[in-house]
C-alpha cells in the first residue's frame, strides 16, 4: 500500500493541494484577484469531475492497473505543463487536465486499495492509500516557500517529483488480471443519500481551507519559515492519520467515523480564526491535517460495508463525482466572498460546511428503536445469491 500511496501524493498532494502554496507567488505575478485564484482552483475541480464520470469506464476497459497507471504519468505531464504559460486560460486548461488525471488515479486506485481492505479485518489499506496525500503536501511544504516566489520553478520541481513517483509506484499495482474491475454493477447512492450529501457539502468546504492557508498567512505577514512548518505539520499529520483512524473506519458503527472526521475538521478551521499566532495555526493544520483524508477513507469504507462488491466502482465513482462537483463550485464561490471581505471568509467556509456536513452524516447514524441495521456488503451479496440470481457468485471481490 506504501507505493500505491504515491497515487494520493501525486493527484492530490502536488497536483492539487501545491496550488495553495503556490497561490500568493502567482497571484502577485499575474495580478489575480482572489476570485480569479479561486477560478483556477475550481478549474481543476470541473476537471475532477470530468475525470470521475469516465473513470468507471476506463476502469471496465482496460483495468484499475492500467487506469492508475496512465493518470498518474499523465498527472507528471500536466503539472510540467503548467509551468510553460503565464497565460490565463492556458493555466485554466492545464489545470482542467490535471483534473481529470487525478481523478482517475484517485478513484482507480482506490478501487485497488479496498479490494485490498477485503483482505483484511481493518481499513488500514484504505486509510494508508488516502494517507498518501499527506507526503505530497510535505515534499510541497519544503520545497516550494524555498524556491522564494519563482512558482515556474516550483511547478517544474513537482512534475519531477510526480514523475519519480509514477516510476516507483508502477508495479504497486499488480496485474490488470488481479486487480480488474470490470463490472456490469451500478452506483447505488439510495441506501448511502445522506453521506453523499455530507460528502458533497465537505468538498465544497474542506477545499478552500487548505487552497487559501498560504494566501491567510501571508495577509498576516507570516514568515517564510512559519509558512513551510505550517505545511510540514499539515502534511505530517495526513501521513499520520492512518493510526488514529483505521480501527474506527473500519469498525465503529454507521456514519460514526464520518461524523467525528468532519466535526472534528470542522474545528480545526474555526481554530484558525481565533488568532494567526503561529501555535494557533500550528494546531489548526495539525487538526486539519489529521482528518480531513481521513473523511474519504470513511466514506470508501462505508461503500466497502453496505455495497455489494459487483457496484462498489460504480458506486465509488458515483461518490467521487458528488465529491468533484462540490469541489469545484466551493474554492470559486469561497473567492468571490473573500474579494470583498477578507482571506477569514475562506476558513469560516470551511468550517461551516464541515460542520452542516457533520450534522447530516449524525443524524443518518441515528436510526429508530426497533429498525434494522444496514446489511453490509457480503450479507447482501449471500442473500443474493441464495435466492439464486443468476451471475452472481458467492465469494467473488470485483473491488
Amino acid at each position: 500500500m506504501a507505493r500505491l500511496a504515491l497515487g494520493t501524493a501525486s493527484a492530490l498532494g502536488l497536483a492539487r493541494f501545491a496550488y495553495g502554496l503556490l497561490l500568493p507567488a502567482m497571484r502577485e505575478d499575474l495580478r489575480w484577484s482572489l476570485g480569479q485564484a479561486g477560478a483556477m482552483g475550481a478549474a481543476n475541480g470541473v476537471g475532477y469531475l470530468l475525470g470521475a464520470l469516465m473513470t468507471a469506464g476506463v476502469v471496465r476497459r482496460w483495468g484499475a492497473a492500467t487506469a492508475f497507471r496512465a493518470g498518474m504519468a499523465l498527472t507528471a505531464v500536466s503539472l510540467a505543463a503548467t509551468a510553460a504559460s503565464d497565460d490565463y486560460l492556458a493555466l485554466l486548461a492545464v489545470r482542467t487536465v490535471a483534473g481529470a488525471t487525478g481523478a482517475v488515479v484517485f478513484v482507480a486506485g482506490g478501487v485497488i486499495a479496498s479490494r485490498a481492505a477485503t483482505r483484511t479485518v481493518s481499513g488500514t489499506p484504505i486509510t494508508v492509500y488516502f494517507a498518501g496525500a499527506g507526503l505530497g503536501i510535505v515534499i510541497s511544504g519544503v520545497s516550494i516557500p524555498v524556491l522564494a516566489g519563482h512558482w515556474r520553478l516550483a511547478w517544474g520541481v513537482l512534475a519531477g517529483a510526480a514523475a519519480l513517483a509514477t516510476v516507483a509506484g508502477w508495479t504497486a499495482t499488480g496485474t490488470d488480471e488481479d486487480v480488474r474491475a470490470a463490472t456490469a454493477g451500478r452506483a447505488r447512492l439510495g441506501a448511502l443519500w445522506r453521506p453523499a450529501l455530507a460528502y458533497l457539502l465537505f468538498a465544497a468546504g474542506y477545499i478552500t481551507y487548505i487552497t487559501f492557508l498560504s494566501a491567510y498567512l501571508t495577509d498576516r505577514d507570516a514568515s517564510r519559515g512559519q509558512v513551510v512548518l505550517t505545511w510540514t505539520v499539515l502534511g505530517l499529520a495526513v501521513v499520520a492519520a492512518p493510526a488514529l483512524w483505521s480501527r474506527p473506519t473500519a469498525q465503529w458503527p454507521g456514519a460514526r467515523a464520518l461524523t467525528v472526521l468532519l466535526a472534528l475538521l470542522a474545528g480545526g478551521a474555526a481554530l484558525a480564526l481565533t488568532s494567526s499566532a503561529p501555535s494557533v495555526i500550528l494546531a489548526s493544520a495539525l487538526c486539519y491535517g489529521a482528518t480531513f483524508m481521513g473523511v474519504p477513507a470513511a466514506v470508501t469504507a462505508l461503500i466497502k460495508r453496505d455495497i455489494r462488491p459487483v457496484d462498489r466502482t460504480a458506486t465509488l465513482a458515483a461518490f467521487t463525482t458528488v465529491f468533484a462537483a462540490g469541489q469545484t463550485a466551493g474554492p470559486w464561490i469561497a473567492g468571490v466572498v473573500a474579494d470583498h471581505t477578507s482571506t477569514e471568509a475562506t476558513l469560516a467556509w470551511t468550517a461551516i460546511l464541515c460542520a452542516g456536513a457533520a450534522g447530516i452524516a449524525a443524524a443518518g447514524t441515528r436510526r429508530r428503536p426497533g429498525t434494522p441495521p444496514v446489511a453490509t456488503g457480503t450479507a447482501r451479496q449471500e442473500a443474493h445469491a441464495a435466492e439464486g440470481a443468476p451471475g452472481r457468485t458467492v465469494g467473488h471481490d470485483s473491488f
